[in-house]
């Protein structure tokens, strides 16, 4: 299968073999371009999953592995709500989602335990519920004060870019939108990285729900509506606190890129290539957490059926013994792929993250040095730094009119000091000069590269050389 992708003079090109490829995912971002039903095929025969996405979130297309699949299954999940199933199904993925929000509320991620203690109040309640009305009550309580809480978290971009970026797009703000009332058309930065992240979650769970040989538009949660995958939005409820989660830790450790994002002329905005590129590599984190959810549902859906198989088949995880009834529908995953790290002051692309580039760092250290020194200079132009001198020379002119001819030995002459000791000053150190002679470390120096001192020093310069008789 051959690949092709670019703008402008910027083109791509991938070429990619029947085996060893390793392909699980070929995500299309936008709704230019051509896809060959030769392509369609020759990823059905990998069992690889077409997605085509919008980048403000939309799913367009999914397409995964056909299996075939066990109608009396799928007769059992249309009559969930009447088994009882739907109900059960409904509060253990709600008990997981409000399990997660507590979890990122009170962690690191917000930091704020008294959202946290809230939500996990609330989440008490489903032990009583009795409809699948009460469930959703229950859960849009909780949603407000979980994002509520979101209201401040600060969104960082490089230094440079600042003058470039909105007010708005600085701080999460609201999880609903002022052009829609909803999460729906993002007007800031964060609201459109969750919206696109959900939309990989939702092909991810609707791939998910059809390999196990269920329908992917009946929910038993979310109410029928027409063009939605019920049952895949709601298997998304339980990761979406991993969702939030990733976000959280990238935007409170690292600034994002302006010219990731673009603003339409109603306010929308919207994703780049570059981003929703990066984005996009996180499909198979997302897999490995809804596959094991995936399997409870089908397991507690076949529970209502008079089928031989007691244990349906466990095809995303590949593991008949995990019990995955009564306990924790996830599993160890690798952390997501990371975005590109950014400089803080410019956005130039780095390895490490909370660095700056080399260009920043360079100029942050001429701004330091600078700093250093003008305030080195004010200092040293101090009345006290001033007083300090003055005793200084006062003290050195003293000595020198103290000091006479005749205290010198009669070998120390300028002719034995310049033939004899000035060569060997130079190996050593301007410490050992300082404390000998009781002078400035300045001083000292100056000796050592050739200057020659007073002749009240040479005899403890000599001494230090090794030349005195």
């Amino acid at each position: 299968m051959i690949i092709e992708d670019g703008v402008g003079s910027d083109r791509y090109k991938g070429r990619f073999s029947r085996v060893g490829h390793g392909l699980e995912r070929l995500v299309v971002i936008g709704a230019d371009g051509v896809v060959s039903l030769a392509a369609l095929r020759w990823l059905a025969d990998q069992n690889a999953s077409f997605v085509m996405l919008e980048r403000n979130g939309d799913v367009l297309a999914t397409t995964g592995p056909v299996r075939p699949s066990d109608i009396r299954l799928r007769r059992a999940q249309a009559l969930a709500h009447h088994s009882g199933a739907a109900f059960r199904i409904s509060r253990e993925l709600i008990d997981r989602k409000l399990a997660g929000q507590e979890r990122v509320a009170g962690d690191d991620f917000l930091n704020d335990e008294a959202v946290s203690a809230q939500i996990k109040e609330i989440r008490s309640e489903l032990a009583e519920v009795e409809t699948l009305d009460e469930i959703r009550s229950v859960e849009l309580r909780a949603a407000k004060i979980y994002w509520k809480a979101w209201r401040t978290v600060p969104v960082k971009f490089p230094d440079k870019e600042l003058t470039r970026v909105p007010e708005h797009w600085r701080k999460f703000g609201s999880r609903a939108s002022a052009l829609s009332g909803s999460s729906r058309l993002a007007v800031n930065p964060v609201n459109a990285i969750l919206n696109y992240l959900y939309a990989l979650l939702e092909t991810e769970c609707r791939l998910a729900v059809a390999a196990l040989g269920l329908d992917p538009e009946m929910g038993v949660l979310h109410m029928d509506t027409i063009n939605r995958d019920s049952l895949a939005c709601d298997l998304m409820e339980v990761i979406r606190p991993d969702v939030d989660a990733y976000v959280l830790r990238r935007i409170l450790k690292q600034p994002l890129k302006r010219t990731w994002f673009f603003e339409e002329r109603n306010g929308n905005c919207r994703l780049m290539a570059d981003l929703a590129s990066q984005l996009a590599e996180t499909t198979s984190t997302w897999a490995r957490l809804v596959a094991p959810v995936a399997e409870w549902t089908v397991k507690e859906i076949a529970s209502t059926t008079k089928t031989r198989r007691a244990t349906p088949a466990t095809r995303l995880t590949q593991n008949h013994k995990r019990d995955i009834r009564g306990g924790n529908p996830f599993v160890a995953s690798k952390n997501p792929m990371a975005l590109q790290n950014v400089c803080s002051d410019c956005g130039s692309p780095i390895i490490n993250a909370n660095e700056k580039c080399r260009g920043c760092s360079v100029e942050e250290s001429k701004q330091r040095l600078t700093k250093v020194a003008t305030e080195g200079r004010v200092v040293s132009h101090s009345s006290n730094a001033q007083g300090k001198r003055s005793k200084t020379q006062i003290a050195n002119q003293t000595n020198i009119r103290e000091w006479s001819p005749s205290d010198q030995p009669s070998w120390l002459t300028a002719e034995f000091y310049a033939e004899k000791v000035q060569p060997q000053i130079s190996s050593l150190s301007c410490s050992e000069i300082t404390r000998q002679l009781a002078v400035s470390r300045g001083y000292a120096g100056e000796i050592r590269q050739g200057r020659v001192p007073h002749p009240r020093h040479w005899m403890s310069l000599a001494k230090l050389t090794g030349e005195s008789k």
